[in-house]
């Protein structure tokens, strides 16, 4: 890991936007369903090449490219009329909270034609098929009490192995649903940013994200966990507590290789003194082809380092977790 780097003194964000012009940059951007998982899809494969995580990265691929198939035909949602959506941001609230309230029927429908997809593509002596089954094979009682331990972060009874599955279908239903309300409803969400939560369905971000590109001069987005909604956070601020101070970067960097890189890293973790959390940052003007879920697990070793310097991760990838895998008792149909 490189020597900690702190940032230099920056101007205020109203000073930022002043001197740079940037009102007219978005504050919140909605997921785009039909491209989101192809990147992600994409971007996995090509950290898979010569990585620790081989397989279990080119599962994940196989996994976003099914999602990306089920994404091109968007289904029809009920969703919150325009006034309800103010109402709900006007209490601090996300409109489409993703850990309350009955889930539609569909994400199940689309899960399990996604994972039926994903088993006509894995080899017949793969690992992993055993869990795609079993989760295929769940009663719907036991799909929706997996999915809301997962969304509520509880571990007790929760299956690790398979959490990633069910992850990916929420992730699809939300990105649908967010995408869906944010064009009916596109004034409902245009002002929405600085929260350290999701402010569409209340969930951690991932990572967040420098964006390049025309419209976006290098603004840092979080990126949602769940509906994949991104929403501008001012840069060499803490994602969790809000400090300004004490924020540093931590990067890998090449076995043997010391002193300051001659280059920054992509993937950096930002470190805050004042709360000890921390939350990767991925820069597209390093890297064009970064994307926050699938680098932030291709830097698993990351996260490692970090944690053992005392911070503790404000985010979270529902792509991998971490405890012991347990057993689920199905209730008799």
């Amino acid at each position: 890991m490189t020597n900690p780097i702190t940032p230099p003194e920056l101007p205020s964000p109203e000073q930022i936007v002043l001197r740079a012009g940037l009102a007219d940059i978005p504050s919140f951007i909605a997921p785009q369903p039909a491209t989101l998982f192809a990147e992600r899809a994409l971007r996995l494969r090509q950290q898979a090449a010569g990585h620790a995580l081989r397989e279990y990265l080119l599962l994940m691929a196989v996994l976003c490219e099914a999602l990306h198939e089920r994404a091109q035909t968007p289904p029809a949602f009920d969703l919150p009329s325009a006034d309800d959506i103010a109402a709900a941001l006007q209490r601090g609230e996300p409109p489409l909270p993703s850990r309350h309230g009955p889930r539609p029927a569909l994400w199940r429908a689309e899960l399990r034609a996604a994972l039926q997809q994903v088993l006509a593509r894995l080899a017949p002596d793969n690992p992993a098929r055993s869990a795609v089954q079993t989760v295929i094979a769940w009663p719907d009682d036991t799909l929706e009490q997996q999915a809301d331990r997962l969304l509520a972060g509880i571990t007790l009874g929760l299956n690790m192995a398979t959490a990633p599955l069910l992850a990916a279908g929420l992730q699809l239903h939300w990105a649908q649903r967010a995408a869906a309300a944010a064009a009916a409803h596109p004034e409902a969400f245009a002002a929405l940013s600085g929260r350290a939560h999701c402010p569409c369905c209340g969930s951690l971000p991932t990572a967040s994200n420098t964006r390049s590109g025309q419209g976006f001069r290098g603004q840092r987005y979080l990126h949602c966990s769940v509906c994949g909604s991104q929403w501008r956070m001012e840069m060499v601020h803490c994602s969790h507590c809000g400090a300004h101070e004490g924020i540093q970067y931590q990067a890998l960097q090449p076995a043997g290789e010391t002193g300051a890189p001659a280059t920054r890293a992509a993937v950096e973790a930002e470190t805050c003194e004042a709360c000890h959390h921390y939350l990767k940052i991925v820069h597209q003007e390093r890297d064009a082809h970064v994307e926050p879920v699938a680098d932030d697990l291709a830097t698993l070793t990351l996260d490692l380092l970090v944690s053992e310097a005392g911070y503790q991760r404000h985010g979270t990838n529902l792509l991998l977790l971490f405890g012991d895998s347990e057993s689920v008792q199905t209730e008799p149909a």
